[in-house]
């Protein structure tokens, strides 16, 4: 069950919380906000069905960092560990202690940069609890969990049976999904892949999962289903008690929805739930990433010191440490908006080689071991990959700006690599 708790936590962050509004302004159609929902969830449980043979068949820590490694080289490898410590899982905290800083707004009247330092507060607390070791994050992880799960359905619960809402909501407007242009169902998923994203956070972790090869992979399959059932089960809920209009003109579909059905009191207590949901979410990537950095300065593709493990705690301190301070960087220097656009873009780029490399080792490596097999192979990877190459182009086209900062990152990898892996006689590590 710590697996799938670590899946579910990490998934369920902020993006349910704040991204409904935002999908149906874009969309602007009540059946094109389900059709994202669902294909984003499908999208993502094709996702961790490929990478639950991967994790199975390389049960080590650095997850993808690992994959790409078997499957395309250390190049490759490299420039995802680099996009993981520059945008990916360090702009994934940014973005959800930004999102901290919005809800505890809603609590408290405090200054922008008063909330932007209490958000680096909680990102600090949690680097320090996860410098303690697997353990004491774990169980910060599980409890956290069981109380997002639990604010879910509570949300659920008390909007359905409030009384105050109309089914009569689902029909009033728009159209039908079928005349939203595709570019809108594109720049859509974005926000929904955003509230899905971190279904691959296990596998970082899986050299330290015992069994991985039951554990692992059944850890990621029920995570994810049990996030798909929880997200469209709350979507009806918003939907049921805010008219289409007043759902596309909130920034806060939660609290609102909250407010409107119990009042004042309402919007106070899933703000609550909200933060404890958020800081849920941060933990699961400070527990990940920073396995990648850890894989990568083993192999002498990072700074020498993120090998370093602690002999006491049996964690990477100083690649958890340095994942902290970037992650506090980018929360000082980026809003919500920028930095969930940055983290989905580069991030699909390499979910999409990763689930690629299904098919490549497969045809490299037939002779590896493989606990699991992804079920519908080769056509539920194929379906992932194509499906996520198209949301990557949708981005490029229609919201080139944040694309091209995503892809100024990964080409600058590219010097970087360059540089650690030059002669040893004239290149040392730090």
């Amino acid at each position: 069950m710590d697996c799938a708790f670590l899946v579910i936590g990490a998934v369920i962050g902020s993006g349910i919380f704040l991204t409904p509004g935002g999908i149906a302004r874009t969309t602007g159609s009540v059946g094109a906000i389900f059709f994202v929902w669902v294909l984003g969830g499908l999208l993502s449980y094709c996702g961790a069905l490929a990478y639950a043979e991967l994790g199975a068949a390389f049960p080590k820590a650095g997850g993808i960092y690992i994959f790409l490694r078997e499957a395309y080289g250390r190049t490759t490898a490299f420039l995802y560990g680099w996009c993981v410590f520059f945008v990916m899982v360090t702009g994934s905290i940014a973005t959800l202690a930004s999102a901290f800083a919005i809800y505890l707004g809603y609590l408290v009247p405090l200054s922008p940069w008063t909330l932007k330092a209490l958000a680096v507060g909680v990102i600090l607390g949690l680097t320090a609890i996860n410098c303690l070791g697997v353990r004491s994050a774990a169980w910060v992880q599980n409890v956290l969990t069981v109380i997002k799960i639990g604010s879910l359905i509570g949300i659920a619960v008390v909007l359905f049976s409030s009384g105050k809402g109309s089914f009569q909501h689902f029909h009033a407007l728009p159209g039908p999904a079928a005349v939203v242009p595709w570019s809108a169902i594109g720049i859509a998923m974005i926000a929904v892949l955003w509230a899905y994203d971190g279904w691959h956070l296990l596998t970082f972790a899986a050299g330290e999962v015992r069994n991985p090869g039951r554990n692992l992979t059944g850890g990621l399959l029920l995570g994810m289903l049990v996030v798909i059932a929880l997200y469209l089960t709350v979507n009806v809920a918003y939907l049921y008690i805010l008219p289409f209009p007043a759902l596309s003109g909130s920034t806060r579909v939660a609290s609102d929805a909250l407010e409107q059905a119990i009042g004042s009191t309402g919007g106070t207590l899933v703000a609550v739930a909200i933060l404890i949901s958020i800081t849920g979410a941060m933990n699961s990537n400070i527990l990940g990433g920073p396995r990648v950095y850890y894989a990568m300065a083993r192999e002498g593709l990072f700074f020498k010191s993120a090998a370093h493990v602690s002999p006491r705690f049996h964690v990477p301190t100083i690649s958890i440490i340095l994942n902290g301070i970037w992650a506090c960087f980018l929360v000082c220097v980026g809003s919500f908006e920028q930095l969930f656009s940055y983290v989905i873009f580069v991030s699909w780029i390499f979910y999409a080689l990763g689930s690629a490399a299904v098919i490549v080792l497969r045809r490299k490596k037939p002779e590896l071991t493989r606990p699991y097999k992804v079920w519908g192979y080769p056509w539920v990877p194929v379906a992932f990959i194509l499906i996520a190459a198209a949301i990557v182009l949708n981005t490029v086209v229609n919201d080139f700006k944040n694309s091209f900062w995503g892809l100024l990152v990964v080409c600058t990898g590219l010097p970087a690599y360059f540089w650690w892996t030059r002669p040893r006689s004239t290149a040392k590590n730090i």
